[in-house]
């Protein structure tokens, strides 16, 4: 391969996209672009934090420098997972020291695999089902492949709490100090019991005497043993061997314990087959619990690889020659995902590491969780000739070269790991630094030199010119960081909107970028229209301008063709006289294109709306004092009396009433002025109003006869003559003071001059009236009249 033509395509990767090409290498290669995570995944929890794959839950937390899942404690329960999958393919093995101390002895550890494709973790019951298995009605782990349980108390081998089968025999019966493996399971079904060894007691499912060993380091006022030569120290070590003709896997689980000062030994527990169908991928997790019981249940110095070591080959990767890089400014490359070659299944790129020697990757290869952890000093090596940095994810990496080192080489190494912490054996790269450009800017023909941006119209361009202190070899011209098409060349014709940059390139390929220049076709605003355009008042002109909204005459220009073909400007929108189809458009000060002309029909009004009324009371022709006056009961008509082709009318009484009748009729049942007002509107929707007055002060009216004639056919009963009246007493009386006469019926025909039947002699009478107007007045009168015969 031609590295250096390689290194000058590469090395502007920052200007040119390979979205394309790498489009194209993903589709024909099996590596995944991942941040820098895999295995070996070494965790020892002691340095105050821990890595961003590490997720805890419930009550685990760091303390004194271990993971503790558990205080010692009644009902208490935590977990932790690795969120990093892991291919089924080659198995995982792990390790970790194991604290379970200071309590009463409940209820014990589990180290669980579950399905890596499950969207939402959730651990499984607690208690005796230590986050692993159902627990009655709660559902077990999500996804839960395997389980393996470190069981103080002695439930979890057991079949309580609706647990699937038990140790052979126990059924619901404590088995305490017992490591147990539990099967696959889901919501409350499965997680059944595989097999379980019990370490304090002989047997088929025992250790012999001399290998016996209590799970748990210690009772109540007891600590952490940490020590491996010191009693209660408890590690250990689990492997999953892939079975190589069938599914599942090959189960072994040691500890090496210490029950004997200075005596650490190690205890196989179990090996075993475990034959289910993995899922592709898996993650690791631990969980613990307490109940009416406790202990303290911690983990530290946990280191997670692959199984089968055998089965994986270190990634490949070249050495890289005669690559070019500028002087002063940042390089970017991107050298690695095409040139490399990941030969394990479902492998990924994890991470690039640069060292000054090969010596200094030597140093690093014993120590497997140093060199697979992709260390973050690692990814940045600082040199005199100047700074390498690694990508956070995938094959690339910048090269920013110091100044002074022109025409001089640089020599970095270099390994690769890809997600199962298998590591290259180290290659170099070598960097000619060249000498940059003198810097580039963008001058606009006809502007300030300085300037950055211009606003145009649509369609309207000017010249751009790559200016700067240096014969430049090569121009790249750009538009919203996209390459233009053949544009090498040092000024360009630009007459699209968008944000503009050249790079200009020396002789020896290296880039200078200018700063951007940027074309504005501005928007024009809504032209929008707040109601129809209509002109009432006849013989005056309208003013189109009070109809847009928005109007700003200090930001734009507004331009109105009228029916004639003539142009108002601005102020002149004031001067409308004609009826018909306008042009309206609008424009920004500073530019000369206008909008697209939207047509606004305009109605001017020729015809004056004069409105008027009259009123009566309804049939009588009554409408003053003098005429007998308007009661607050009567009906009153209201008549329109507008000029100027009405066709709608608003009535408002003044009363709270209103009607949209031409002359309707209104009842005001109550004394007042009213302010009767009247507005009319014609076919334009051009209104006028007219406001009167309409007093009405009577309530009601009360007439007495002075006399009545009993044996005629006229004025033959004695009764007053009312209106507005809602209640009445009559008493009638002879001048001893007798009463001949009474009726508290308001419809009544009154006195027809008789007393018992017998005619009354002629004389004077004595009335007496008690009434109630329509308004609540209350009145009381009396008076002389005359019957004659």
């Amino acid at each position: 391969m031609d590295y250096q033509a390689v290194g000058k395509i590469l090395n502007r990767i920052n200007y040119r996209i390979f979205v394309f090409l790498l489009l194209i290498f993903f589709g024909q290669s099996s590596i995944h672009l991942l941040a820098q995570v895999g295995f070996p995944y070494c965790e020892t929890f002691d340095g105050g934090g821990v890595q961003e794959t590490t997720v805890f839950g419930g009550s685990a937390r760091l303390v004194d420098g271990v993971l503790r899942l558990t205080d010692a404690a009644l009902e208490q329960n935590g977990y932790v997972y690795i969120d990093i999958p892991f291919s089924s393919a080659y198995g995982i093995k792990a390790s970790f020291e194991y604290f379970s101390y200071g309590g009463t002895g409940a209820d014990g550890l589990v180290a669980f695999l579950f399905d890596a494709a499950i969207p939402n973790f959730q651990p499984g019951g607690f208690g005796g089902s230590l986050g692993y298995a159902q627990r009655d009605n709660q559902a077990g782990l999500t996804g839960a492949y395997l389980g393996i349980g470190f069981d103080v108390y002695g439930n979890f081998g057991t079949s309580n709490s609706n647990k699937q089968g038990s140790f052979p025999g126990a059924g619901v019966n404590l088995v305490p100090d017992a490591v147990v493996i539990r099967g696959p399971g889901s919501g409350t079904n499965g997680y059944f019991f595989v097999a379980g060894r019990r370490t304090m007691q002989e047997g088929d499912d025992g250790l012999p005497a001399v290998q016996q060993f209590p799970i748990s380091s210690g009772g109540i006022g007891t600590a952490r043993i940490s020590d491996p030569n010191s009693v209660g120290y408890r590690k250990v070590f689990l492997d999953l061997i892939p079975d190589p003709v069938g599914d599942g896997y090959l189960v072994i689980v040691e500890m090496l314990v210490t029950t004997e000062p200075n005596s650490p030994r190690l205890v196989k527990i179990l090996e075993r087959p475990y034959n289910f169908p993995a899922p592709q991928d898996l993650k690791i997790g631990f969980s613990a619990s307490t109940g009416g019981l406790y202990n303290v249940h911690e983990i530290s110095n946990l280191i997670v690889e692959v199984s089968n070591e055998d089965g994986l080959e270190d990634p490949e990767a070249p050495d890289i020659d005669d690559v070019a890089s500028c002087e002063g400014q940042e390089n970017t490359y991107d050298l690695f995902n095409e040139n490399i070659f990941l030969p394990n299944e479902n492998s990924s790129l994890r991470c690039i590491q640069f060292y000054a020697s090969l010596e200094d990757i030597q140093a690093e290869e014993e120590d497997v969780c140093s060199q697979a952890r992709c260390r973050p000093e690692n990814r940045v090596l600082v040199l005199p000739q100047g700074t390498f940095r690694a990508d956070d994810q995938g094959g690339g990496f910048t090269f920013f070269p110091n100044l002074g080192f022109t025409d001089e080489e640089v020599v970095v190494y270099y390994t690769i790991t890809d997600n199962y912490g298998r590591t290259s054996s180290g290659n170099f790269i070598k960097l000619l630094i060249q000498e940059s450009p003198e810097p580039v800017t963008i001058q606009a023909e006809g502007l300030e030199e300085d300037a950055e941006e211009v606003r145009l119209c649509e369609g309207e361009g000017l010249l751009l010119k790559a200016v700067g202190e240096e014969a430049y070899f090569s121009f790249e011209w750009y538009i919203n960081e996209e390459l233009i098409p053949d544009s090498n060349q040092p000024e360009w014709w630009a007459d699209q909107a968008g944000i503009y940059k050249v790079i200009a390139f020396n002789a020896k390929s290296c880039p200078t970028v200018s700063g951007n220049f940027e074309i504005i076709n501005p928007a024009f605003p809504n032209l929008e229209i707040s109601a129809p355009v209509i002109g009432c008042e006849v013989g005056m002109a309208l003013d189109f301008r009070e109809f847009i909204v928005d109007y700003d005459e200090v930001l734009f220009d507004y331009r109105l063709e009228t029916p004639l073909g003539e142009f108002l400007v601005n102020e002149d929108l004031a001067k409308v006289f004609l009826s018909g189809a306008y042009q309206l458009q609008v424009k920004h000060k500073d530019l000369d294109c206008w909008s697209t002309p939207e047509e606004i029909e305009v109605q001017i009004n020729t015809v004056e709306l004069l409105p008027n009324f009259d009123f009566e009371v309804d049939g009588t022709g009554i409408k003053t004092e003098e005429e007998g006056g308007i009661f607050i009961d009567d009906p009153i008509r209201f008549t329109d009396l507008s000029q100027g082709d009405a066709v709608a009318w608003e009535w408002d009484f003044g009363d709270g009433a209103s009607s949209t009748e031409s002359n309707p009729v209104h009842v005001f049942g109550k004394k007042g002025i009213f302010p009767v007002q009247l507005t009319v509107a014609n076919a334009l929707g051009c209104q006028q109003s007219i406001r009167i007055e309409v007093p009405l002060t009577l309530s009601y009216r009360v007439m007495f006869p002075t006399g009545f004639t009993p044996d005629l056919a006229d004025n033959n009963h004695f009764r007053p003559k009312t209106k507005g009246i809602v209640s009445m007493e009559i008493l009638v009386f002879n001048l001893w003071g007798n009463m001949v006469f009474q009726s508290t019926n308001l419809e009544t025909a009154g006195w027809d001059g008789k007393i018992n039947g017998e005619s009354a002699p002629s004389g004077n009478y004595v009335y007496r009236v008690k009434m109630i107007s329509i308004d609540g007045e209350v009145i009381d009168e009396s008076g002389r009249f005359t019957l004659i015969r």
